[in-house]
């Protein structure tokens, strides 16, 4: 993220979504070589056999190594989407703009320039309020609203954002806030030149 900034910006924090959408899989990982070997040590003692005769004592280094596919199989299908999901995952506000990264092999960003932002709004689950999570809406003048989810700590990752916008030099126009498309007669009277000496 470093190499990205602009002159004389500043990271104030960097995280990653709420840790909770991992409880499952961490449960999946944990279950599913469980599974695979009681199954594998219930094929090996001859079980399937008494079940079903027509299964015979040669079947068994397949069956077993059908146990260790499947749980192969979960772990790489299931458990590892998600933890990649959740590790390539990152936001990170700056004295300037707030930064969500989505993605590891194939990345999406998306930037909302502080200066931009109108309105903060932290909405909660019950859930999200026993973890201390959230999810952060921005009320820009462009884009409309942009939400950022299960933001941890959401409390003090909102503090810091009013507290880089309050730290915003005044009048100062960003990147995402360039107007030179606009002629004097559409802007607000603060923003058209010599408008604050007009008053």
């Amino acid at each position: 993220m470093r190499k990205g900034l602009q002159s004389g910006e500043q990271v104030i924090v960097m995280t990653r979504p709420q840790p909770r959408r991992l409880i499952l899989p961490a449960v999946v990982f944990v279950l599913a070589p469980a599974a695979a070997a009681f199954a594998a040590a219930w094929i090996i003692r001859g079980e399937p056999t008494r079940l079903l005769p027509l299964v015979s004592r040669e079947w068994t280094l397949w069956l077993v190594t059908a146990c260790v596919l499947a749980a192969a199989w979960v772990l790489c299908g299931y458990c590892l989407p998600r933890l990649l999901s959740w590790q390539g995952t990152r936001y990170t506000l700056t004295s300037r703009r707030i930064v969500a990264r989505y993605g590891m092999l194939r990345r999406t960003d998306r930037q909302v320039s502080l200066a931009a932002v109108r309105h903060v709004t932290v909405s909660q689950s019950v859930l999200q309020r026993i973890l201390r999570s959230g999810n952060i809406s921005l009320e820009t003048r462009h884009e409309g609203n942009t939400v950022i989810a299960d933001v941890p700590e959401i409390a003090r990752f909102r503090d810091f954002v009013l507290d880089a916008l309050d730290d915003l030099p005044d009048g100062e126009i960003f990147e995402t806030d360039d107007l030179s498309g606009y002629t004097d007669e559409v802007l607000p009277g603060e923003l058209r030149e010599g408008g604050s000496d007009e008053r």
